[in-house]
């Protein structure tokens, strides 16, 4: 008898050792990117972009598959392939309203996070949130949006699946991001003009005020110089009193800055901070010089680190 059952026992174990065994569920292989697809029903092209804007991650962070991942591919995309996705991503929020562009901000991080909250050990979140913050927030990003990113990082500074450490940085960059923003006042400070008297940024008075922070010794700044003093229309404007220029030094070394003093545009208003707030204290944020703010005439903010291009648009030239 125990024979026989030895005998049964093992007959079993060869018929379970030959049968289909169960096995991990392969990894979906790469893939292109999966587009969102806007409905049939919307035809306004406003209301198309918007819809585009808040689903565009939809379908390539959706939790129902897990695609496949290594150094150089990101849930089956490769990772170039991605980040040409996130500049058409940013091209796109550049043509929505700012309500709309913040929405689709909030979207992106919330999908992502659910991504990998799913899929724990996943590269998502950490590849997809550094091109987010190289495109939007670099200094040298010429699509960078403090005011988009600010949303994303306000976000990130309480995501769980990230260090404390990582936190802390997210929570100073939506600190930063959210200084002088657009719509709101610009904050006031002193400085000292080439022939040493002092002004008040809120004592320059013009329909509109182009703010500065450059240093001389910066090619770009140069760069924009030459772009400003090449312009026609803006020269007729800062010669009616309708635009001024204020292009302001925030660095230490004002007996450099006074070197260069007769290379600066007589047109223009030309100083420097003697006090030092706006670097030491982050009265603004100037991550990059040159630094450009376009304000109206009670200096509300209407456009933040803006590019020349940026800033040439918002007045038609």
């Amino acid at each position: 008898m125990k024979v026989q059952m030895s005998i049964l026992a093992g007959l079993c174990l060869l018929a379970l050792s030959c049968g289909p065994r169960k096995t991990k569920a392969p990894v979906n292989p790469t893939r292109a990117f999966p587009s969102a697809e806007i409905p049939m029903m919307i035809t306004e092209p406003a209301e198309r972009m918007a819809w585009l804007g808040e689903h565009f991650w939809d379908r390539y962070t959706a939790t129902d598959s897990l695609y496949y991942s290594d150094s150089v591919t990101v849930n089956g995309v490769k990772l170039e392939d991605l980040e040409k996705q996130v500049g058409i991503f940013v091209t796109l929020l550049e043509q929505v309203a700012p309500e709309e562009g913040f929405t689709a901000m909030v979207n992106l991080y919330t999908r992502m996070e659910a991504f990998q909250t799913a899929f724990d050990g996943a590269n998502l979140l950490p590849e997809l949130t550094g091109l987010v913050s190289r495109y939007f927030y670099d200094p040298n990003s010429p699509v960078r949006s403090e005011e988009l990113y600010l949303p994303f990082a306000q976000a990130l500074a309480h995501c769980p699946l990230i260090t404390a450490l990582d936190r802390e940085r997210y929570a100073r960059e939506a600190h930063l991001c959210a200084l002088n923003r657009p719509g709101t006042r610009a904050a006031d400070f002193r400085f000292v003009d080439t022939a040493g008297r002092r002004h008040t940024l809120y004592g320059i008075k013009a329909d509109m005020t182009l703010l500065v922070f450059g240093n001389p010794d910066c090619h770009a700044c140069k760069e924009l110089q030459a772009a400003l003093e090449g312009s026609a229309e803006l020269s007729a404007a800062i010669a009616s009193g309708e635009l001024k220029v204020v292009d302001i030094y925030i660095d230490e070394d004002i007996d450099a800055w006074k070197e260069h003093i007769p290379e600066y545009p007589a047109s223009w208003i030309n100083g420097y901070d003697p006090d030092f707030v706006i670097r030491t204290d982050l009265l603004y944020n100037v991550r990059a010089l040159p630094s450009l703010y376009l304000l109206s005439a009670d200096k509300t903010v209407l456009l933040k680190d803006a590019t020349s291009e940026q800033f040439f648009a918002a007045l038609g030239i």
